[in-house]
């Protein structure tokens, strides 16, 4: 017997296999497929998915062979195989070489391995990783098409490698961007929380003064003071709109309850404090939902808000309908507000994209409101869209997808 020789690219070889992160004794059927199948065209007892490590060889797929998950690379033939990375090697009968003569495995008293065919597999480099091979306890020989055959299924492993790279590469950075976001959503919360009290103070100052120096103070510096006042205002809804976006996430993971859905939008109206000026129609057939009442919540409140502000009728009208189905609960919020012009329909629900349209006190909005409401509605499960006729009217539609109940 003669013991297999170290590739000159050992170093990097191992480095490559390590970086696949594959899963020992676990089996895959994805691996478990492929070995089943190259014994079956190669008409062998046995086929192997073998890797090939520093100290030993494990067996990501065993089809076949003994109930065994590694074994010494001393003793491989794999180990063989891979110092010609590019070439298929056959040993019709082991015995007759001098590489296996002696090998346990050909001398074993209880099924010896007297045949070895090995492909082996290769990284985007070249470096051989290990081999996918077929074993037999006689002497055989494969055909043409059974060599193209073999090569071609050892392609497929080579495939699903790089596949589980690539997975575990882009995991690495889906994480570090979780990470990321994690980070910008703590900055952000800790920023806006700790800006709101110093806002109020300016808010309460900015009042404070004008009432009681009023007698001190010239129509120039009152203004300024109004000024002062609503852009510490925009600022502060600025911030409340940053904060309910973060917060989405939490809402999402509250509990889902049963409820019912006039007396949602009732608790909506009374939170609200809408006057009479404002007409809000109730769904004709009332529904009992079952879902995240927090999140639907905050949905309706953004878009009941939104038909109030961006509304310039002397009477609001806004129709609430919603119908269910096996799987969704759907809703609709209409208005007869200013509406949205076409062009700009595909950016509202963009973070941060503000529309050049000002609300009934001469406001702009900050392009938070309509971008939380996405984000809880796809948490949901759900999706939503609008349709607008400027100086009309605005209608948003969205889905929310039902509790699964279990029986």
């Amino acid at each position: 017997m003669i013991q297999p020789a170290t590739p000159l690219n050992e170093k990097e070889r191992l480095s490559s296999l390590n970086s696949i992160e594959l899963l020992k004794g676990v089996s895959e059927e994805e691996f478990d497929n492929i070995t089943q199948l190259a014994s079956y065209i190669c008409k062998t007892p046995i086929s192997l998915i073998t890797l090939v490590e520093t100290e030993k060889n494990w067996y990501k797929s065993n089809h076949g062979g003994p109930s065994i998950t590694e074994s010494e690379r001393r003793l491989s033939h794999c180990a063989h195989a891979i110092l010609e990375p590019g070439d298929l090697m056959e040993v019709q009968d082991l015995r007759e070489d001098l590489r296996f003569k002696d090998n346990p495995f050909t001398s074993s008293p209880e099924s010896p391995i007297l045949y070895y065919a090995g492909m082996p597999l290769l990284d985007n480099n070249g470096y051989a990783l290990g081999t996918l091979c077929v074993l037999d306890t006689k002497i055989n020989k494969l055909d043409e098409d059974q060599k193209m055959a073999l090569k071609a299924l050892a392609k497929q492993v080579e495939k699903l490698f790089e596949l589980r790279r690539k997975n575990l590469y882009l995991e690495k950075i889906k994480q570090e961007l979780d990470d990321h976001n994690s980070l910008l959503k703590d900055f952000a919360g800790v920023v806006s929380h700790d800006m709101k009290m110093p806002l109020a103070n300016m808010i309460i100052t900015a009042d404070l003064i004008k009432a009681r120096y009023k007698d001190h103070v010239d129509k120039k510096g009152q203004e300024h003071l109004a000024n002062l006042k609503k852009s510490a205002l925009k600022l502060s809804d600025y911030i409340n709109g940053i904060l309910n976006h973060y917060e989405s996430d939490r809402i999402v993971s509250s509990d889902l309850v049963e409820f019912d859905l006039h007396h949602l939008l009732e608790d909506i109206i009374d939170l609200m404090n809408i006057n009479d000026k404002c007409e809000i129609n109730f769904p004709s057939e009332n529904i009992m939902l079952n879902c995240n009442r927090s999140a639907l919540e905050q949905i309706l409140i953004n878009l009941i808000n939104n038909s109030i502000k961006y509304n310039n009728k002397e009477e609001i009208i806004i129709d609430i309908e919603s119908f269910e189905d096996e799987n969704f609960y759907y809703f609709t919020v209409k208005d007869n507000g200013i509406g949205i012009p076409q062009d700009q329909v595909s950016n509202i629900f963009q973070l941060f994209k503000t529309l050049y349209i000002t609300d009934r006190q001469g406001n702009q909005g900050n392009g938070i409101g309509l971008s939380t409401v996405k984000k809880l509605v796809t948490s949901l499960g759900g999706k939503i869209s609008v349709q607008s006729v400027l100086g009309e009217s605005t209608c948003f539609e969205f889905s929310i997808k039902k509790a699964i109940k279990i029986n």
